[in-house]
């Protein structure tokens, strides 16, 4: 089944926010970091359902090398990225970003 890939408006500011850290760690690990991204989002496009639900209709990626997650619903034929965070995030407020990215308060 063919897809179409979209991306809520927060996610690019997890991705630079990322950027910008691996950017001062070391030389080419903000780009690395990048290409690793995007590079999991295209297997994501792909493949959606080889990803598990982690929370509610949220499936979750991870990031290969970094301790970063993709979380992503599938809609029809729709993927939806909602965010990428950190894993070392505290699980309850993963979920509380995506409740609110999602616009179901009530979930």
């Amino acid at each position: 089944m063919k897809y179409t890939l979209c991306f809520l408006p927060e996610v690019e500011e997890d991705v630079i926010a990322g950027y910008a850290w691996y950017e001062v760690k070391a030389s080419g690990l903000d780009e690395d970091f990048l290409r690793m991204f995007y590079a999991c989002v295209g297997e994501i496009s792909r493949n959606p359902l080889l990803y598990p639900k982690v929370y509610r209709e949220f499936r979750r990626c991870l990031l290969r090398r970094f301790p970063y997650a993709i979380y992503f619903k599938i809609e029809d034929k729709e993927i939806i990225i909602f965010g990428l965070f950190h894993c070392a995030r505290d699980p309850r407020i993963i979920r509380e970003k995506l409740r609110g990215r999602d616009g179901s308060e009530n979930l």
